[in-house]
């Protein structure tokens, strides 16, 4: 009963940032949302939407949900992770809103955890922060992310200071477990000083 109760708490204080737009895979959102909410923490959905944002459950249309905070009044300050859903058109999207960019950027920049799962780490590569990383994602990301310079394996989770990676919705329970123990454990001194370089 005390191990249930302190990992309700873990993530106790902690506000996390779920940046999507629409066309994000469902699942990739709502169930890392409800285990770090189980964890205690509070969540946002923060997207360049002002309303709601389209979930997408592969090929069908899914839910829509509201947007807790428009990107355009988002503070990553404001946070201490980020956690950036795939599905096809999402990332896709998200890369080429300068904001959204910026916003991702700013994490690292700050050393603070994020996770990416399945095509999330398009909006990374476009923040330019794999360089050196080793990361996972959905198998036809591979070569982009070699190009911008991270080392790509096939396996259900990375973590690399601070930043967690997985490849697909099966993946989902080892991304959750993860990125509660990163978010967790906070900033990353080691993320830090490459952020610097």
């Amino acid at each position: 009963m005390t191990q249930s109760l302190d990992n309700q708490q873990t993530l106790k204080h902690k506000k996390v940032a779920i940046l999507v737009t629409d066309g994000f895979e469902q699942v990739e959102l709502t169930g890392p949302k409800q285990a770090l909410e189980k964890a205690g923490a509070q969540t946002h959905i923060i997207s360049p939407n002002s309303d709601t944002v389209q979930g997408w459950n592969h090929f069908d249309k899914g839910d829509t949900f509201p947007v807790d905070v428009p990107l355009d009044r988002a503070n990553a300050n404001d946070y201490d992770a980020l956690l950036l859903p795939g599905g096809v058109a999402n990332p896709d999207q998200l890369r080429t809103k300068a904001a959204a960019v910026r916003f991702v950027k700013s994490f690292f920049e700050a050393a603070k955890p994020v996770a990416a799962i399945c095509h999330g780490p398009w909006t990374l590569i476009e923040a330019d922060v794999v360089k050196g990383r080793t990361v996972t994602s959905w198998p036809s990301l591979q070569t982009d992310l070699r190009n911008a310079g991270a080392t790509w394996v096939d396996q259900e989770v990375v973590v690399d200071q601070g930043l967690v990676t997985s490849r697909n919705p099966q993946d989902i329970p080892a991304f959750n477990r993860k990125i509660i123990e990163e978010f967790a454990e906070g900033t990353h001194q080691a993320q830090r000083l490459s952020a610097v370089r």
